[in-house]
């Protein structure tokens, strides 16, 4: 696999391989076959073994019936649209659809004279909604792990002013779980891409005089490297007008077309298309801050730590007995981190290190391994035996639910920072302190200390703009595999 250097970070990421074949169905055509099918199995098991199990009559039937609407019922909410394959399987939109379909039944029963449903139907269903979350997510994971072996991709081409075009492709090449691979650019004006990736031809910069001037071109270079759909990068020289007169010729040729607005990072359920005076608008939702969502996640958090404190009481107490005999000094480390909106506060971790670690760390300064603010080393010469142990499986973090309990935190959320890392903060990393650290988050599921400075913030950005209390029960899900795992715990 190539690589080359992005303009965007500037390292050296991988460039999906050049693929031979030009027909999208060739590559990802069988996600949908393969989603619907595990919908219909998620269904149609589950209820059929219900039925049968609590004698109800004619139960292979009703639950064919059920999973026929369940189908449509998916089809309606557009779940299997391309745009929807990198969401893999939200709780939360599995149980609208799940409600829609409960409310489909009862209007078809009681059109059918019938009446309203029975609670065995009600009681058949309830085990499919877990079951249909589960399927969808491990035919997700099988797609995800197609896409990074540079297969189920589809090819694109770039149209844009040079440094655009450049930021672009840097950002899709540092990510493996899309399913776009670009094949080629046509470059708006001058400039060069220094990724590297092939210019195919270049476009005027002003507006062009001819109707087709751009529209051959693009087209041209589509059907040539065989791509899929072609990306449109807006920008000063790339107008409304001219954006609209590319998409005629592109879609008179069968060849998608997808606008980039040139914002990042935010999540699709937080933006809505909307119109007026003939302009296309994007109405993008502030994230949320308060509300029941909040009070939910202040419910979670409560409880979450209240029931986790009780039931690992016995794992604290063996625990705190192999910090006091591994090494001398006390069982628990304070240390003063900064949480939400900069405010400072005392966390609680089991000792890993050698007393008065902290004094050492100025000696250690030249060999820190992280590009960033924090302060890391593979084999910390600081760390006792019992705490490389520790720290490899997360289990040093538990004393940080009494933080959790006390409000100083949340189960999930961006890493709680040193002051000394937070006074070096610029601009876009003090948005990390705009909600409360977290136990775990996205960077604990996502590679731990292994992550560069810029991906670390890119996550904890991510988060903090789109978190949902959907999103943090997937995490916290996630974590188990990633703690059991112990990569990038040092």
């Amino acid at each position: 696999m190539r690589q080359f250097t992005s303009a965007v970070s500037g390292r050296a990421v991988p460039l999906a391989p050049h693929r031979t074949t030009s027909r999208r169905g060739q590559r990802d055509g069988w996600y949908v076959p393969v989603a619907v099918f595990a919908d219909s199995a998620a269904v149609a098991v589950p209820t059929l073994a219900v039925l049968s199990a609590i004698g109800e009559a004619h139960a292979a039937h009703r639950a064919a019936v059920i999973t026929v609407v369940w189908v449509l019922v998916r089809l309606a909410a557009r779940r299997y649209a391309p745009w929807t394959w990198d969401e893999g399987a939200p709780v939360g939109s599995v149980l609208r659809d799940w409600l829609v379909l409960l409310g489909a039944l009862t209007a078809l029963r009681t059109v059918s004279g019938f009446g309203s449903p029975p609670a065995a139907e009600f009681v058949a269903l309830c085990p499919s909604l877990l079951v249909t979350v589960v399927c969808r997510k491990a035919v997700h994971r099988h797609l995800m792990a197609v896409r990074r072996r540079a297969r189920a991709l589809r090819r694109v081409l770039v149209v844009g002013e040079a440094a655009t075009v450049d930021a672009v492709v840097g950002q899709l090449a540092e990510r493996t779980e899309h399913g776009y691979v670009v094949v080629g650019v046509c470059v708006v004006g001058e400039g060069d891409v220094p990724s590297g990736v092939p210019v195919f031809t270049r476009l005027r910069a002003d507006e062009p005089t001819a109707f087709d001037e751009d529209a051959v071109p693009v087209a041209e270079a589509a059907e040539a490297l065989g791509a899929d759909l072609v990306f449109a990068a807006a920008g000063r020289y790339m107008s409304g007008h001219r954006l609209r007169r590319l998409s005629w010729a592109l879609h008179d040729r069968g060849c998608p077309l997808m606008v980039l607005p040139g914002i990042v990072e935010v999540v699709r359920r937080r933006v809505r298309l909307t119109s007026a005076a003939g302009l296309t608008l994007l109405d993008i939702s502030p994230p949320t801050r308060r509300g029941l969502p909040m009070i939910l996640k202040g419910v979670t958090d409560q409880v979450g730590a209240l029931v986790l404190l009780v039931a690992l009481a016995p794992v604290f107490g063996l625990l705190a007995l192999a910090v006091r005999m591994g090494s001398a000094g006390p069982v628990i480390f304070r240390q003063t981190r900064v949480g939400r909106n900069g405010e400072q506060f005392p966390m609680w971790k089991f000792r890993t290190m050698v007393v008065g670690a902290d004094r050492m760390k100025g000696d250690l300064a030249t060999a820190n391994e992280h590009d960033g603010h924090m302060f890391k080393l593979r084999r910390d010469p600081r760390i006792t035996p019992i705490g490389r142990f520790l720290r490899r499986y997360s289990l040093d973090e538990l004393p940080q639910l009494v933080n959790v309990l006390l409000g100083h935190m949340s189960l999930v959320g961006p890493r709680p920072p040193l002051p000394e890392e937070v006074a070096r903060y610029d601009r876009v990393e003090m948005r990390r302190l705009s909600v409360k650290p977290g136990l775990t988050g996205l960077w604990q599921v996502s590679g731990r200390s292994d992550l560069s400075w810029h991906e670390t913030v890119s996550l904890d950005l991510q988060y903090v703009d789109n978190w949902s209390w959907g999103w943090d029960m997937s995490v916290m899900a996630r974590t188990v595999r990633a703690v059991l795992d112990g990569r990038g715990a040092y």
